[in-house]
């Protein structure tokens, strides 16, 4: 179980600040939340300490990659699959942006960008080829709205 961290809202707006863009400067965060770039650095020095800042991103337009199909598949699995392996079905498929495992029905969600409903399928197919799955539903996106 995770402990809970002690933040304050200077630490929780710098947060924000770093969501929406990762690669902001320490002075630009220093100017938001009026602290110096050295107070910003060991501010963000110790929530990546903590574990609360895990890690920075890219954000990708996969259809600037080919891939501008995006879809989400619902998976269900066999009763004796461990949960700690149902990730492992999407193992070495590029085209799988992220795997959920969920509580309830279904047991997991894959998050997917594919070149076009051939694609799509193929996909879905090797997803389905370990023999643990025994259900699929696949909903693909129209659009998506970000904060």
């Amino acid at each position: 179980m995770s402990q809970e961290i002690d933040v304050d809202g200077t630490d929780l707006e710098i947060i924000d600040l770093l969501v929406s863009n990762g690669r902001r400067t320490l002075a630009e965060i220093g100017k938001v939340v009026s602290l110096s770039s050295p107070a910003v650095k060991r501010r963000i020095d110790r929530l990546e300490q903590l574990g609360v800042i895990t890690g920075y991103t890219a954000r990708i337009d996969q259809s600037k990659l080919g891939r501008p199909i995006e879809a989400f598949t619902e998976l269900r699995f066999a009763g004796s699959t461990k949960v700690a392996d149902i990730a492992g079905v999407a193992r070495g498929l590029p085209e799988v942006d992220a795997v959920h495992t969920i509580a309830g029905d279904p047991d997991a969600l894959v998050h997917l960008s594919v070149r076009d409903v051939a694609d799509l399928t193929r996909v879905i197919d090797l997803l389905r080829r370990s023999g643990k799955v025994i259900g699929t539903k696949t909903l693909m996106v129209l659009d998506t709205r970000t904060s």
